[in-house]
């Protein structure tokens, strides 16, 4: 019981002696610590956080016991440690590199994001139309909806469309003998920007032998990036959504609309613009009221 009053005394005494700039100094990184692991968080980051722990661990125990030669090993085993890091998370500290380079700024305007949903609501009603057509006549189809990683890179890879989404001209795209009907489609603010344009293949190892090139390249895109890949099987007209290296497949039409919307227009800007939409009528009605009181 001394032990732990003492304790709680000598944390209480340094919690005092700190300053605002250090409580800023520790907020800060942790949300970096949280937003770092949220952007490379998979299945190899918590099994090495697992490994970190057990190895602080031992060197904390060998530390205690005076086990001099496992304390000598692995004090300088942390030496190479961050060396080790870089070294086995080159590809996901490439990857999130480039998602902070290429990420775009959030538009502050109203108004324009209003249009912007409309837009992506439009482009995903003509996507379910056209995915839905597509397959039943079992056209492969690969769309993928950008969100805030930009794509350019990968739009220069194909040809440059800059039209209105419509489900004829995705029809047309992905048309078996049309010259872009191999590569996939890239949508941007609800205009489709690019055609033909290839995909990074996934490095995953346990996908099902099932999965053909297209799947392949739909889960490749979102493993590297932030975007929404809407996959239609050529070979048995299922359709599937690709979001964050994770598959989701025979999607019925209705589920398929509803993922995207909820993927594509966070539920913020839906309820903002709710809002927006239903405090404008008031408002007008209360404006008209004033007028008549004021020429009354």
């Amino acid at each position: 019981m001394e032990i732990v009053m003492t304790i709680l005394e000598g944390t209480l005494r340094y919690v005092l002696t700190l300053k605002l700039t250090d409580y800023l100094d520790i907020a800060l990184m942790a949300y970096g610590l949280y937003w770092l692991l949220k952007l490379v968080g998979d299945t190899k980051v918590e099994r090495l956080g697992k490994g970190v722990i057990i190895f602080l661990f031992s060197l904390w125990l060998s530390h205690i016991f005076h086990l001099n030669g496992i304390y000598f090993i692995l004090s300088h085993v942390v030496s190479l440690g961050v060396l080790a890091l870089v070294v086995l998370f080159q590809p996901e500290i490439r990857r999130l590199l480039e998602q902070i380079g290429s990420s775009r700024l959030r538009s502050f305007n109203p108004f324009a994001k209003a249009q912007q949903v409309t837009a992506i609501e439009s482009a995903i009603a003509q996507t379910v139309l056209a995915c839905t057509e597509m397959s039943k006549s079992r056209t492969g189809v690969l769309i993928v909806f950008e969100r805030d990683m930009l794509l350019d890179h990968i739009a220069r890879t194909g040809t440059i469309v800059d039209a209105q989404v419509s489900s004829e001209l995705l029809k047309n795209i992905f048309f078996v003998k049309a010259a872009m009907h191999d590569g996939a489609v890239i949508i941007r603010e609800g205009r489709l920007l690019a055609g033909g344009c290839m995909l990074p293949l996934s490095k995953n190892v346990n996908l099902s032998r099932d999965l053909g090139m297209r799947h392949r390249a739909g889960i490749g895109m979102s493993e590297n990036s932030d975007a929404v890949v809407v996959i239609v099987s050529e070979e048995t007209g299922a359709i599937s959504v690709a979001i964050g290296g994770l598959l989701k497949r025979h999607l019925m039409p209705e589920t398929l609309e509803k993922l995207l919307m909820k993927e594509l227009i966070p539920q913020q800007e839906e309820e903002a613009e709710s809002k927006f939409r239903l405090h404008l009528p008031s408002f007008h009605k209360e404006r008209k009221e004033r007028d008549e009181d004021g020429t009354k």
